[in-house]
């Protein structure tokens, strides 16, 4: 008779006749349909967690304590004030007849224009950048899943939009973990990245076209596909989100497809520069003069989606785990991305000196690795290690995983949209705190990228 092995450790006394009565049928190929039927339901439910009746996100309000605790720099007796003084301002609401006044994020971005012009010039209202520069493309990227890639990518993009910058969101993941933090709508690809990457390669096929005619050669012929992409542009694909001042350009499955038709491309017309698709069609768009920030959140592959967000990016973000194992992923990554971009140049370059034209050079104004999930009571010894290791690579601020990091995740939401009424008030400060610290040691490193790119661009 058969035995029960409960109660022993998982290798000893399994009896394979209740291993049999346990196995379920074997799985064919559209075993994988039904498993992704049962989990696109499970994702539609768990993502429709505070829609509104019209099924899209809402963004919460924002309480008179919160406003003047860490949205605009002023006492809440003056805050008072100034809105009793002035009635043409936003007045908020309240739920009771003498309850806290709550606005909303467009409200309280009114009423920080108004300090700004009218409040103390010693204090900033509103966050700096310099006049008459693009904005600043930051790329979050690395290839081990579970990092907190996406989380942090979100986080910063809420960060810097409740600073008062204006903020655009690129998901080049196909997940479309990123798209659904913003409650955004995707159909297929013709409503992510890929016509901009699409409209880069017919802009490119031609002109080369053109130059085939001039030599009296046939053109090479333009499918549908790139007929329609000539016609897109990319506020074409750019949405607006439940945040009044970010706006995202989704991802959905059908993106991964680019992966596969990129290299169809390139192999087309070996002169096409497909790294330079995106921050191409973004600058000719006028795209970097109507946001501040630029994120863009990258598959865990180095593929050509993520080649063209490091290409186009600023700054670049390496999120990793405080354990050996995200090191050395980490570390293989870096790797890679030498690899790649030194292969990418070599080749390019071989061209260029034959043809007495400058060269290829990829250049980032800042690279940072970010620790993330750190919990410095089991971390600390081997968080110090790879500091010791990368040295101001590392920034110092380690990103804490707290019990509301972790509600905000269940919720498919960020930390800042969680109502701090569902917690202690000191419970919610000390939650959201480690990515407040996260998004000061970010504006830091751009806030100096900024003044050099300033200075560098006044004349001598």
């Amino acid at each position: 008779m058969a035995k029960d092995s409960s109660g022993l450790p998982p290798y000893f006394n399994i009896d394979p006749d209740l291993a049999l009565a346990d196995l379920d049928a074997s799985t064919d190929t559209a075993g994988f349909a039904r498993i992704a039927a049962a989990c696109a339901q499970g994702r539609s439910d768990l993502a429709s967690r505070g829609l509104n009746t019209e099924g899209h996100k809402d963004l919460r309000l924002f309480s008179t304590w919160e406003i003047t605790r860490y949205l605009i720099p002023v006492a809440q007796a003056h805050f008072r004030r100034v809105l009793r003084a002035n009635p043409e301002l936003p007045q908020g609401r309240s739920e009771t007849p003498a309850g806290a006044k709550w606005f909303t994020l467009g409200e309280v971005l009114t009423l920080r224009a108004h300090f700004a012009a009218q409040g103390s010039k010693a204090k900033d209202y509103l966050p700096w950048r310099p006049d008459g520069l693009p904005a600043k493309m930051v790329a979050v990227a690395n290839f081990k899943g579970g990092v907190g890639k996406t989380s942090t990518a979100a986080h910063l993009a809420m960060s810097a939009a409740l600073d008062g910058y204006k903020v655009l969101v690129i998901d080049l993941d196909s997940q479309g973990s990123m798209t659904s933090i913003f409650g955004g709508r995707v159909a297929d690809e013709w409503q992510t990245a890929f016509p901009l990457l699409a409209r880069h390669y017919g802009e490119y096929l031609r002109s080369e076209n053109q130059r085939r005619l001039d030599r009296g050669d046939a053109p090479q012929p333009l499918d549908e596909a790139l007929d329609a992409a000539l016609e897109m542009t990319a506020q074409d694909v750019i949405q607006n989100t439940h945040w009044p001042n970010i706006d995202l350009i989704g991802a959905q499955l059908n993106l991964y497809w680019a992966e596969f038709q990129i290299p169809v491309w390139r192999m087309a017309a070996r002169g096409w520069k497909l790294w330079d698709a995106l921050s191409d069609r973004l600058a000719a768009d006028g795209v970097l003069d109507q946001y501040d920030l630029v994120f863009i959140d990258t598959p865990p592959a180095l593929g050509y989606l993520t080649i063209n967000g490091l290409a186009a990016a600023d700054i670049l973000l390496v999120p990793l785990g405080a354990s050996f194992l995200e090191f050395d992923s980490t570390g293989r990554f870096f790797d890679m991305l030498h690899s790649t971009f030194a292969s990418i140049e070599e080749g390019e370059n071989i061209a260029a000196r034959a043809l007495g034209r400058p060269g290829t050079a990829f250049e980032w104004d800042a690279v940072r690795a970010v620790i993330t999930r750190y919990d410095g009571a089991q971390q600390g010894e081997m968080a110090a290690l790879i500091q010791s290791y990368l040295g101001p690579t590392l920034s110092p601020h380690r990103q804490d995983f707290t019990a509301l990091i972790g509600q905000a995740g269940e919720q498919v939401a960020g930390i800042y949209e969680a109502d701090y009424r569902d917690f202690n008030r000191e419970t919610y400060a000390r939650g959201r705190e480690t990515f407040d610290e996260t998004y000061a040691a970010f504006k830091r490193l751009l806030l100096g990228i900024w003044r050099r790119d300033q200075r560098n661009a006044r004349p001598l």
